[in-house]
């Protein structure tokens, strides 16, 4: 079921309606719950089964860690988080294990084994986001918080349709207080909720998938472009990744809010961080503080001196790689950011330049470089095979399109020049810089300004978004 889609509007406003008629606090659960179910048996029925186990499997683990003394306690919350990441592994990363097995051993049996498992398993859609919610769940618990004592409640949290496919990953013990005291009735959240998932649907439908048709046909063309359509692509899809999952989460913020429900934010205009290190404070926030408190405290955080501290973020960002997909390109960018905030950690613990970047001057170079890196970390990140990767850093610097490159992408499939795709990306920087400069003096809109432009903008995504409209980048993850 698309987010963008009449019938997720259907689902959505029934929803709505249902549970704030009916006045009893499980029913209006049961509702939520339902919603869910069948919300996710519209994209992937086979594997409802396997998230209401899951669920179930965790909610009983939990309670008898609640329960339990140590060393049992510690045993169950072992058996806990390595259940949980073999189902994970099971299913997204056994083909390139074996790979890895038989590239080193040379046994067939890996490559037979790596090819089955491409060809017969499909991994549950949200599965990495579901995991890694249960895991800081258990770990919660074991940290002392309360377990959830019944499953209908328990199993609402895990599988709230709005989130469940790609977050924001929300933790239970901060959410779970507003299903036990639901907020009243107000009009502004039926307007800001609705204003939100616009919001969302216009940066998806007309910035993101605009932009991803010139990204998708450069990429698909990489041994004719030139090296200066391949860094105005690098750009665009810097553009297209942010717009496309920060549109995913305004929807979703969006329609959590029509409940009266407020979800974590995500991200914080991570474009305008002047260090890698404030931009991960500021991009996807919700998995930057998961990855924090549960690896990167657990592994000694900072205390344990610069080198350690240092160790600590690379294995963090590795991780985070590894997270994304079963693939050498995503380690390639989960070991550029963390070489990268390494960088940062010692330029800081050295003093060097730091009167500069405090100046005017510093801080527009310290924006330049991190933006830079970036983009730059985007290229495996976009192209995760080892051979396309290569390929395309092969002809940044000194390429020239051939001919027929901009006949086909510029004039044939876009209708517009290398020069006015690069203008619209200043164009979109430009409002994406009034919406940052809006948001930290704390300008609010005319509620009856919002409520009047929704339908304009809604009608305006209709004129604009390209005919093919393709799925949201992190519904692979």
């Amino acid at each position: 079921m698309d987010f963008l889609s009449l019938e997720y509007a259907a689902l959505l406003g029934g929803a709505v309606v249902l549970y704030w008629f009916l006045p009893w606090q499980q029913v209006r659960w049961l509702v939520l719950l339902t919603a869910s179910l069948f919300f996710y048996f519209q994209i992937q029925q086979q594997y409802v089964w396997l998230l209401l186990v899951m669920a179930w499997v965790n909610f009983w683990v939990a309670g008898q860690l609640s329960r339990s003394q140590a060393p049992l306690r510690q045993w169950l919350l072992v058996m806990g988080i390595a259940l949980n990441s073999l189902l994970l592994v099971g299913f997204k990363y056994i083909p390139f294990l074996m790979t890895i097995l038989a590239d080193v051993t040379g046994l067939r049996a890996g490559t037979a084994i790596a090819e089955w498992a491409r060809s017969s398993i499909v991994a549950p859609v949200t599965l990495s986001f579901y995991v890694f919610e249960l895991i800081a769940y258990l770990a919660d618990v074991y940290g002392g918080a309360k377990p959830a004592t019944s499953f209908l409640e328990f199993a609402t949290y895990k599988l709230f349709f709005a989130k469940l496919l790609s977050g924001p990953i929300t933790r239970y013990h901060h959410w779970v207080p507003q299903l036990r005291q639901p907020a009243q009735w107000q009009s502004r959240n039926l307007w800001e909720g609705w204003w939100l998932i616009t919001s969302g649907i216009v940066k998806k439908g007309v910035v993101a998938d605009n932009f991803g048709v010139f990204v998708d046909l450069c990429l698909r063309n990489v041994e004719r472009a030139g090296s200066g359509d391949l860094w105005l692509a690098i750009a665009a899809y810097g553009v297209q990744i942010y717009f496309d999952f920060s549109g995913y989460i305004d929807i979703v913020r969006g329609s959590a809010q029509l409940f009266g429900f407020q979800l974590p934010i995500n991200f914080d205009f991570p474009y305008f961080a002047t260090s890698v290190s404030e931009f991960w404070r500021r991009w996807h926030i919700t998995l930057g503080n998961w990855m924090r408190d549960y690896v990167y405290i657990p592994l000694g955080g900072s205390r344990g001196g610069l080198g350690r501290t240092c160790f600590n973020l690379m294995v963090v960002m590795v991780v985070v790689g590894i997270w994304h997909g079963a693939n050498w390109g995503f380690i390639v960018w989960g070991v550029w950011h963390g070489s990268a905030l390494v960088g940062h950690r010692l330029l800081i613990a050295s003093g060097w330049g730091s009167g500069f970047w405090r100046t005017t001057g510093g801080a527009i170079a310290a924006w330049l470089a991190t933006q830079l890196v970036v983009l730059l970390g985007w290229i495996p990140f976009r192209l995760p095979n080892p051979v396309d990767l290569v390929q395309f850093c092969q002809r940044l610097w000194g390429q020239s399109a051939d001919p027929q490159f901009a006949s086909k992408v510029y004039v044939q499939s876009l209708g517009l020049s290398a020069g006015q795709i690069g203008f619209l990306l200043l164009l979109v920087l430009g409002w994406h810089g009034i919406l940052y400069w809006g948001d930290r003096y704390r300008i609010n809109v005319n509620p009856y300004l919002k409520i009047f432009a929704i339908p304009l903008l809604l009608f305006f995504v209709g004129l604009m978004s390209p005919a093919e409209r393709p799925p949201f980048i992190y519904f692979d993850f």
